[in-house]
Formats: C-alpha cells, sequence, structure tokens
C-alpha cells in the first residue's frame, strides 16, 4: 500500500487503469480492522495501485473526493471515480468488488 504524502492528486488521479484509495482515520475502530484486509490485498492485487488517505493529514482531500464517513474506499478507472465503499468489509468482498471493474 501507498501512503499518500500531499503528493498532487491530480497526477495520481490520471493514473491509467485502475486504482484503490483508501481515505481512513487513526482513530477509527473500523479503519484499524480494514487496513490489514487492504495490505493483503493490496500483495495479491499487483496490478491495482492501493493508496491509503489519512483524513486528518490531509482533510481537503478527503472534501474533495466527498469523503463523510470512514472508512471510505474508492474504486477509480482511468482517472474517473468508477464505485466506492463505506465501511468495512471482508476480504473476499473486497477482493470480487475491485475485479469487478477490471
Amino acid at each position: 500500500m501507498i501512503v499518500y504524502n500531499g503528493e498532487d492528486f491530480k497526477e495520481l488521479s490520471k493514473t491509467k487503469g485502475l486504482i484503490l484509495v483508501d481515505y481512513f482515520a487513526t482513530w477509527c475502530g473500523p479503519c484499524k480492522m480494514l487496513m490489514p484486509v487492504l495490505e493483503d490485498l493490496a500483495e495479491e492485487m499487483t496490478d491495482v495501485p492501493f493508496y491509503k488517505v489519512d483524513i486528518d493529514l490531509f482533510r481537503n482531500k478527503a472534501i474533495e473526493a466527498q469523503v463523510q464517513s470512514v472508512p471510505t474506499l474508492v474504486l477509480y478507472k482511468d482517472g474517473v471515480e468508477v464505485d466506492r465503499s463505506l465501511g468495512y468489509r471482508p476480504k473476499a468482498k473486497l477482493e470480487a468488488w475491485v475485479n469487478s471493474f477490471k
């Protein structure tokens, strides 16, 4: 998983293909439960870059993405949002969700 560090988000959104962005908070229980699941998927699904964005450090990015609760997972394809998932999901469901957009 790649930790968002303040780089130009517009460049990130121009990425060709599918990317997943996890908007999370360090104080969020479901986010903590989801993190190892996402780390496993990121290792297994090497064709899909996984990013995580701490909403407390990068509040403006969360606002731009219209994140209203955490965790929020947003899938982008060729720079365009194609879907989002709110809250915790088990690994198998997340994997199927991501694969449905390939």
